[in-house]
């Protein structure tokens, strides 16, 4: 089991190494350039103040040098000053990134709620409606765009019904929960602000539903799929014939086995939730890593992009670390 271990940590170190690199070079070599992008088309006229932009922001050293620099703060901690906002990247993530790890836990919580019985359910009772429902979901889940989604709720619901809040994670007039962790859920609960902790639910259900919409029909049709080839396994003909229940024999027998790719998907989907949410918290006015990504990207702040997608591949990395770990708990064969 430690071997085990060992050999998934180098390997995550491995490939964070490596992804830096990819990130880096793809980052420097997207057409445009970020100084014209920043000054105003008289400065930028100007050879002068374009020579003095490209030496503070060190875009007129050679590239592997100024590699060698982004390894240098890294190793610090140090993702290097967005152009845009004139902050470290790092403490812009950490001022944005409460809000996505907030939404895309909601949504993934909200995922397995009603992938993992509704998949259970469509292979316990396959071809009847309870199957045909999970069928439906699964289509439009996967089928329709985030985009889209997100308009058609916001019109039904905040614009026709009025039964939702506005765009935001608190209503215009509220005050954010005083808290240490920027996860507002928890801090109002940790202050007992119970009214803020109301207005947080309200505005999170709508864009938490557009964000797991895809991955509950993945979640469902994977569930399903390895509860169908569990259930038809001889160890759950033998549980039948001993007369045990039936109730025993899905969740104590089948279920176990069934989980072991739906754990595979749901930690990449979690990552992906982490990593995706760039047109919902857009629609929404969501104050996430998704919108800073996309107005990065739009002034084309090479160091914050450099910064995100790193942290974004890092997340992954993670992720899929905890996947190859939970398979020592799932399977005792992968301890052995």
């Amino acid at each position: 089991m430690s071997r085990y271990i060992v050999q998934r940590l180098v390997t995550a170190v491995m490939m964070a190494i490596l992804a830096s690199a990819v990130i880096f070079l793809i980052a420097n070599f997207v057409p445009g350039d970020p100084v014209l992008a920043q000054l105003g088309d008289i400065a930028a006229s100007d050879p002068a103040t374009v020579a003095r932009w490209r030496a503070k922001w060190g875009l007129d050293l050679p590239l592997w040098e100024r590699y060698g620099i982004f390894l240098s703060g890294l190793v610090q901690g140090d993702l290097g000053t967005s152009i845009a906002t004139r902050r470290p990247v790092l403490d812009d993530i950490f001022q944005y990134a409460p809000a996505t790890i907030e939404l895309a836990t909601v949504a993934f919580l909200l995922s397995l709620v009603i992938g993992i019985p509704l998949g259970i359910a469509a292979a316990v009772w396959r071809d009847g409606w309870v199957d045909s429902v999970a069928r439906v979901v699964s289509l439009l889940g996967v089928s329709a765009p985030t985009f889209w989604l997100a308009f058609i709720m916001l019109a039904i619901f905040y614009g026709g019904l009025g039964w939702a809040p506005g765009p935001g994670r608190l209503d215009p007039i509220a005050f954010p929960p005083e808290g240490p962790t920027g996860l507002f859920l928890l801090d109002s609960v940790m202050a007992g602000d119970w009214e803020t902790f109301g207005d947080t639910v309200a505005h999170l259900v709508l864009p938490s539903i557009v964000l797991a919409a895809a991955t509950i029909g993945l979640i469902t049709r994977t569930t399903r799929a390895a509860m169908l080839d569990s259930l038809q396994q001889d160890y759950i003909r033998v549980s039948r014939a001993k007369g045990m229940r039936e109730r025993t024999t899905i969740l104590g027998h089948a279920l176990p086995n069934a989980l072991v790719p739906v754990v595979t998907l749901g930690g990449l989907a979690y990552a992906n939730l982490l990593a995706g949410a760039v047109m919902t918290e857009t629609v929404f006015s969501w104050p996430g890593l998704g919108r800073y990504t996309f107005r990065s990207a739009a002034a084309l702040d090479f160091p914050a992009i450099v910064g995100i997608t790193l942290v974004v591949s890092v997340t992954f990395l993670l992720v899929n670390l905890a996947v190859d770990l939970s398979y020592a708990l799932l399977d005792p064969r992968v301890r052995r």
